[in-house]
């Protein structure tokens, strides 16, 4: 059984955040993962430029990071759990995404979920072209999931919930 959880820099939690950690876990059995201990962090650019400055270099914001613990350990009952590492997302950087790619904030959020778990998973991309093996699996897992939803309502209104500009 995997287990996600989710934290916020920023804002407070968001009310559709239920919906982050079950699309997590049917993204995760999608690939064929089980007994993972997946964290994943939401928030905005301003939290996300300061990790992506202090680990990568880049001082600037990006839509997701993931960082990659990849440790096991024994769970409760005796089992091992695998604790891949952290997943970390802007939300402000989702909206850019999702205005400029012209789509819903729920498919971008569904789409860096994904993309963020197949880092952690061991895969990468040198480039982000649609025919790099990573992007390809990525949209595949999203087409598989084209049913499910994170946000509820309105495309954009739930995603307001963190401060534009990562003021917050």
């Amino acid at each position: 059984m995997n287990r996600v959880a989710l934290t916020v820099e920023e804002a407070p939690l968001p009310v559709w955040s239920g919906g982050v950690k079950r699309y997590a876990l049917k993204a995760l059995d999608a690939i064929g993962r089980d007994n993972w201990d997946l964290s994943i962090m939401l928030c905005g650019d301003k939290t996300i430029q300061a990790l992506n400055a202090r680990y990568r270099g880049k001082d600037e914001a990006t839509d997701v990071l993931s960082f990659e613990l990849g440790a096991e350990e024994s769970g409760e009952d005796g089992g091992r759990r695998y604790l891949p590492g952290d997943i970390v997302i802007s939300l402000d950087t989702l909206r850019e995404n999702a205005l400029y790619f012209q789509t819903s904030e729920d498919e971008e959020l569904r789409r860096l979920l994904i993309h963020g778990i197949l880092h952690l998973d061991g895969m990468d991309h040198r480039t982000n072209d649609d025919t790099e093996p990573m992007i390809v699996l990525q949209e595949r897992i999203l087409a598989r999931l084209k049913e499910e939803r994170i946000l509820t309502g309105a495309a954009s209104a739930p995603v307001e919930e963190l401060p534009q500009g990562g003021d917050g």
